[in-house]
């Protein structure tokens, strides 16, 4: 019996589904992402300064490579911060 109500899944998911994740690069056919366009690059940055993944920020494999050095790009060039203070 205790079994039988731990596989029962929260009630809650079949009245709110999943939002879609989409990359915003791809729907606006960007292919190369600035490192100055600091604006772009904080959004994927949190508090802290580490770099969102891609399960979170639903970028492609391709758009969050380039991402990836884009904010480390930033960050050498001091137009970004390691961590916030």
């Amino acid at each position: 019996m205790a079994k039988e109500e731990r596989m029962e899944k929260p009630s809650y998911r079949k009245f709110f589904p999943p939002k879609r994740k989409f990359c915003r690069f791809c729907q606006r056919n960007l292919k190369e992402i600035d490192y100055k366009n600091v604006d772009i690059l904080r959004k994927y940055v949190p508090e802290r300064g580490k770099i969102s993944p891609r399960r979170v920020t639903g970028t492609c494999a391709f758009h969050q490579r380039r991402l990836a050095t884009a904010v480390k790009r930033a960050r050498l060039m001091a137009l970004l911060p390691f961590t916030e203070d």
